[in-house]
């Protein structure tokens, strides 16, 4: 068994958070302490963290930081800051469900905590723990994840990743990332190309990081390589994450994901989504009915902070899409693996589970 490092992209200091600022990467490792929920919620607006179950521990934390702020005041002011600190932070980022999932978990603790008429010091504690809850169970689903995912991949395959789904994305391990981190930890020779995802680049500046980090084998390639290197046989498998999962198995992941899918139907590459239970959003049945996250413009007019487009030329940044369940060859979550995907089998998945 290979021996891999333990990124971690969060750390607590005391009822402060530091996060790794993933916008420094790879060039700088600073680490910046937010030390009340609006820095929170600006750190998740403006990616200094990313990743759907990074964003949703985040704001688990943050939701806890913002009570903290508050602790002082009257029982029926710091309800209203409650909900006041939950829409801040929900708003930050519209597509990811682990934000909200994370923040509806923190909020009913907080109410249940009120009503038994617990306040100041042993409240603000009961809410950190119920974070660090929510940091520890998303770890140890990744490490699962890691271990059902390892179980389709064949010694010697060349994998092809998008955007960044590792320990930078998560509590640590990763969802996507974390399968391949398994497997290569378990003795399987693997190699992984790294397509750049733009306009952020969390491929080639965060995936790649993460793969130096490990000594995994790796190339980072241009989004607009992935098919060519399909068809001459170079890739054998591919992993990406998600950021919310419908009923009936529809995929919300970085912009890209759902053309990958189809270059993979194409070609016959068994194309594989890895994320927590936490990501699956069963109140919405068809990918349609996802909110899709338009960011500025000028991430996709610039890049490396360099200006690459006319000034006048506007463009259009969509940060997710949506790929069809019937182009995922199988689901893998920290309970198992979901195959021939469709609502009827994950309804029986989730009442199983």
């Amino acid at each position: 068994m290979r021996k891999l490092k333990d990124i971690r992209p969060i750390k607590l200091k005391e009822r402060n958070l530091l996060v790794l600022n993933q916008l420094k990467l790879p060039l700088e490792e600073e680490w910046i302490e937010l030390s009340n929920y609006n820095q929170v919620a600006e750190a998740i607006k403006s990616m200094i963290i990313r990743g759907a179950p990074l964003i949703g521990i985040v704001g688990a934390y943050g939701f806890a930081i913002g009570i903290n702020e508050f602790s002082t005041v009257e029982p029926e002011v710091l309800k209203q800051k409650s909900k006041q600190i939950y829409e801040t932070l929900k708003n930050t980022r519209p597509t990811a469900v682990n934000l909200f999932w994370a923040l509806d978990r923190m909020l009913s603790k907080f109410n249940s905590l009120i009503k038994k008429g617990i306040y100041g010091n042993e409240l603000i504690e009961e809410l950190f723990k119920e974070a660090n809850r929510i940091d520890l169970e998303d770890y140890h689903a990744n490490k699962s994840i890691g271990g059902y995912g390892e179980v389709l991949i064949r010694d010697n395959w060349k994998i092809l990743t998008h955007c960044n789904t590792g320990a930078l994305a998560t509590s640590g391990w990763g969802t996507a990332l974390g399968v391949i981190r398994s497997a290569y930890q378990n003795g399987k020779d693997l190699f992984v190309y790294v397509d750049e995802t733009r306009p952020y680049l969390q491929g080639s500046r965060l995936t790649a990081w993460e793969l130096l980090q490990e000594g995994i084998p790796h190339k980072i390639i241009v989004d607009s390589a992935a098919g060519f290197l399909m068809k001459k046989g170079e890739i054998n498998a591919v992993i990406v994450g998600a950021d919310r999962i419908t009923a009936r198995g529809d995929v919300a992941n970085k912009i890209g994901t759902y053309s990958l899918s189809v270059l993979a139907k194409k070609h016959n590459i068994p194309f594989y989504v890895a994320a927590p239970t936490s990501s699956f959003d069963l109140t919405i049945e068809k990918g349609e009915d996802i909110v899709i996250e338009i960011r500025d413009e000028n991430e996709v007019k610039t890049c490396g902070g360099c200006i690459v487009a006319p000034e006048k030329s506007e463009a259009l940044n969509l940060s997710f899409d949506i790929t069809p369940a019937e182009n995922i060859s199988a689901i893998i979550t920290e309970k198992g693996l979901i195959t021939e995907i469709s609502k009827e089998k994950i309804l029986k998945f989730f009442n199983k589970n």
